[in-house]
């Protein structure tokens, strides 16, 4: 078995309710179990301001499913959900990235591992350290200390 971590996020049909239901489907994904998530955060979008608040969360899986299987799972439960992509940072009904997955390093055409700017989001980097503070980015450094760089990204944990 595998560690991997995925970040969570909606602003958009109840987004609270969004990302409690994608915990919810997280742990239901063949051949993983959901060993532990963070608290919800409330994030001010980024890229395009125009839009609601979001709200995030971070889930740690123990998983059989090599990489690009889970990211074709995790898109999958977006799809279920209703997610669009009308463009780049539009809002959205449920957000599902894969992060890390074990210390793989990985650059294709259809996932990068980790995730290429994790290490500077605080809605990903905070509710990551609550749940992994000791988790370190290859590359980047430890998760706890990166977050704190983060503090004033309007991320708050509800």
């Amino acid at each position: 078995m595998k560690k991997a971590f995925v970040a969570l996020g909606s602003n958009l049909q109840q987004p609270r309710q969004q990302v409690i239901q994608a915990l919810k489907a997280l742990a239901q994904l063949p051949d993983t179990r959901l060993i532990a998530y963070s608290s919800l955060y409330r994030t001010a979008p980024v890229g395009y301001d125009n839009q609601p608040d979001f709200i995030n969360a971070a889930a740690a899986l123990e998983t059989g499913l090599p990489p690009l299987r889970l990211l074709h799972e995790l898109l999958a439960l977006e799809n279920t959900h209703g997610r669009q992509r009308p463009f780049p940072n539009a809002p959205r009904i449920l957000d599902l990235d894969l992060l890390l997955y074990d210390d793989m390093v990985m650059n294709t055409a259809e996932l990068t591992l980790p995730h290429p700017r994790m290490h500077e989001r605080g809605f990903v980097l905070l509710p990551l350290a609550e749940i992994a503070p000791d988790l370190v980015i290859p590359g980047h450094g430890q998760v706890v200390e990166l977050a704190k760089t983060c503090m004033n990204q309007g991320v708050t944990r509800i």
